[in-house]
């Protein structure tokens, strides 16, 4: 899973990055570029579970890829930093909602709604940029279309010109009523305000008792389909990322901060993706991997290693806390929990699968 971290200058965009990666990507670094690019580790405590069980030689949890992009100022081109997140499967839009006089906002004042409507407006002029130029190829193409290729070409015509439209009326893309074959036919073009985006907003140090209700009141005014929104204090969420773990655990406590930033967002990101984790014990490893809700064992095997999927055979599966309560995968089958799935099985969060295949 590949997070694109998105904000205005000042924002502390790269703040939040490095709080999630425990980076240590320099701060206030504008110059358009190259981004911040960090690997988070997704804790899962049920790793921990099987470990215990199976003794493995590793451990290997999923992994989520963040993106830190800066974000052109006016008066610069945009196109090199939308293109940086054309692959992202999400968004987190960093909104600031601190005070701090030495670090004045490049609007002179803080205001999140106006902040929001900047970066949306952004992410909307570069679908439209990419629908305006497919449409006037469409319509060169249409007329030397073959009779078999005009269908095709008229309903995509027809659909992009709708979507535009909406956006024209500021409904992103991720909120228009869309079909889901009318959803497949567009995906290729990567538009950005169709991706899933979280909302943080990053607050100081003095609101963080108030981080509950003010994060209520943003998501009331805020929460949208596949849009949510969070509140954390990133220069504090920086800070703690780079002590060792009993000591953030201790000043985190003291704070009253229960989650941490990382697990926060992580959790969060999965729900707004739809996203789960199934497991696999192979050759000594005992791994997590990440798969959208609805995916079949055949799709899922492909994810493990493409030749399991085209030669998929069957899939044996327990679920995880089956497992815990029998303590091996001889006894979950010895007591009827352990049961053999075709391609067409949903996978369930928490299954605990061997994929048997030939090629």
């Amino acid at each position: 899973m590949e997070i694109g971290i998105i904000g205005l200058p000042k924002s502390g965009k790269t703040t939040v990055f490095n709080a999630l990666t425990k980076g240590k990507a320099e701060i206030g670094a504008y110059a358009i570029g190259e981004p911040n690019v960090g690997v988070a580790k997704v804790p899962d405590p049920r790793l921990d579970g099987l470990e215990e069980i199976f003794h493995p030689k590793r451990k290997t949890p999923a992994e989520v890829r963040y993106v830190d992009v800066a974000a052109p100022t006016k008066g610069e081109r945009s196109g090199q930093y939308l293109a940086h997140l054309s692959r992202a499967d999400a968004l987190l839009h960093v909104v600031r909602a601190f005070e701090d006089e030495k670090v004045p906002h490049i609007e002179g004042s803080i205001d999140p709604e106006r902040d929001i409507a900047t970066l949306d407006l952004e992410l909307a002029f570069s679908d439209l940029s990419i629908i305006e130029k497919r449409l006037q190829k469409i319509e060169t193409s249409l007329k030397a279309a073959k009779p078999h290729e005009h269908d095709a070409f008229s309903k995509e015509q027809t659909l992009l010109a709708r979507v535009k439209t909406a956006l024209e009326s500021e409904t992103p893309i991720r909120e228009q009523d869309l079909a889901e074959d009318e959803k497949n036919l567009i995906s290729s073009y990567q538009f950005l305000s169709a991706k899933p985006l979280l909302l943080v907003f990053n607050i100081g140090e003095a609101r963080l008792p108030q981080a509950s209700s003010l994060e209520e009141e943003w998501s009331t005014k805020y929460r949208r389909p596949q849009r949510d929104v969070a509140a954390l204090c990133g220069k504090l969420e920086m800070e703690l990322a780079q002590l060792g773990d009993a000591d953030a655990r201790e000043f985190r406590s003291a704070m009253g901060v229960e989650e941490t930033a990382l697990n926060r967002m992580l959790r969060l990101s999965y729900e707004l993706l739809g996203l789960i984790s199934f497991f696999t014990v192979v050759s000594d490893e005992v791994k997590a991997w990440t798969i959208h809700k609805d995916t079949t064992a055949v799709k899922a095997a492909g994810k493990v290693h493409s030749d399991m999927e085209r030669g998929f055979i069957r899939a044996e599966v327990i679920g995880y806390e089956d497992l815990v309560k029998c303590g091996s995968i001889a006894e979950g089958r010895k007591r009827g929990l352990l049961h053999v799935e075709g391609k067409s099985y949903i996978v369930k969060d928490g299954d605990v699968i061997t994929f048997l295949f030939n090629v």
